[in-house]
């Protein structure tokens, strides 16, 4: 059973915690404690599980992994007007090997996503990132990965895995579900320019830092389509962290970050949310105070779900078909949610996998622009995909 490696929480946080107000979310979350074990899964709708793994840093970091910090933060704030039902779990320590942490955390999460239950993992090293994604290889899908982060990630596929380089494994690594790959708030600085021109090579979506700040509604319809989204704490400003990686001097900020994790929260389709690179550096409390608050706002996001059927369009949503050279584009409106997709066309005789990718989520803009006959590149992306 997997969840029988998962370590309770301390008994020091919980009497910590009992002190609070009798209406922050400590009242409301279930926790895994050593008197009374773990909660039934059963009853959770979100799953929080903190990895004490730091192995796959490129610059070695020997320092324990603790978030004694972040659950003190995250207990003692006040829930919205929610009605999912949320878990802790503990944490999964590291094993023997980090190929050991990664099986332990595949078959956790693959557990949970099975039983509906989002989990919400807190690392340590964003390598882990490629065990929440082969977690999927037993659900008959593609997937679709989110990262947050200033770097890219590709790194050396041939040299052992590392948090630099732990995409690039999942690109060549077999089996082959990735769909697609979104980079968001990257820095071009920390980019060589043969990882941006292999971004462009293989279609995947980026988005510079600039592009996102001067824009986050950008962000939601790559949440909408996403499965997995990642965020490197690296990817925000070094104050606002408390100077957790203080050579990061540009970033998201607080709002920023937190806006984004709302976003991923919302989407229908995000069943793994994962927060990396927490690292006991810096000013702790300033760090894992925003990390609460980076999880908050996620569960709030859950909580505020628009469920819509994409397989009854004749009802629900209205249809308008753009002319664009030689291309017919369909768009698609909720009646309900006003939110916008453009279809995909799908090849007779593909991957059965991508049949669920025939509708990508796009924006009011992207329909404006394609009257103005300009095509939209997230759409030539998926389809170019589609067609490989």
């Amino acid at each position: 059973m997997a969840f029988e490696n998962l370590l309770p929480v301390s008994d020091a946080v919980i009497a910590h915690a009992a002190l609070l107000h009798e209406q922050s979310l400590f009242s409301q979350i279930k926790i895994h404690s050593r008197q009374d074990g773990l909660p039934e899964l059963v009853e959770l709708q979100i799953a929080i599980i903190g990895v004490r793994e730091n192995r796959g840093a490129v610059d070695q970091i020997d320092i324990p992994v603790d978030f004694t910090s972040v659950r003190k933060a995250l207990y003692k704030l006040f829930p919205g007007n929610w009605h999912t039902t949320i878990g802790d779990l503990g944490d999964l320590d590291a094993g023997e090997s980090i190929s050991d942490t990664v099986y332990a955390l595949r078959s956790i999460v693959a557990q949970l996503v099975k039983n509906d239950i989002i989990p919400v993992i807190l690392g340590g090293t964003q390598d882990l990132t490629y065990a929440l994604y082969r977690a999927y290889d037993e659900l008959d899908q593609m997937v679709n990965l989110v990262n947050v982060d200033g770097d890219f990630d590709l790194g050396d596929s041939s040299l052992p895995m590392t948090n630099k380089s732990f995409v690039g494994k999942i690109i060549v690594d077999q089996p082959y579900n990735l769909f697609n790959y979104s980079s968001l708030a990257y820095q071009t600085y920390y980019n060589s320019q043969e990882e941006i021109d292999l971004m462009e090579k293989l279609f995947f979506d980026s988005f510079r830092l600039g592009n996102i700040t001067s824009d986050l509604s950008s962000v939601e319809p790559v949440m909408r389509d996403a499965d997995v989204v990642s965020l490197d704490l690296s990817a925000l400003q070094a104050e606002v962290l408390g100077y957790m990686h203080p050579e990061h001097v540009n970033g998201l900020n607080g709002r920023e970050a937190c806006a984004i994790t709302r976003y991923a929260g919302l989407s229908d389709r995000v069943s793994v949310f994962g927060i990396f690179e927490y690292v006991l550096a810096g000013r702790t409390e300033t760090a894992a105070a925003l990390v609460a608050q980076l999880i908050w706002y996620f569960i709030e996001g859950v909580n505020y779900r628009i469920k819509e059927s994409l397989t009854d369009r004749d009802t629900e949503f209205l249809h308008y078909s753009v002319p664009v050279e030689d291309e017919l584009l369909s768009f698609y409106k909720s009646t309900k949610s006003e939110r916008w997709w453009i279809e995909i066309p799908f090849l007779e005789g593909a991957n059965n996998k991508l049949k669920r990718h025939t509708l990508l989520p796009c924006t009011q803009a992207d329909y404006v622009n394609a009257c103005n006959q300009e095509i939209p590149e997230r759409w030539y992306k998926a389809k170019r995909k589609n067609e490989i």
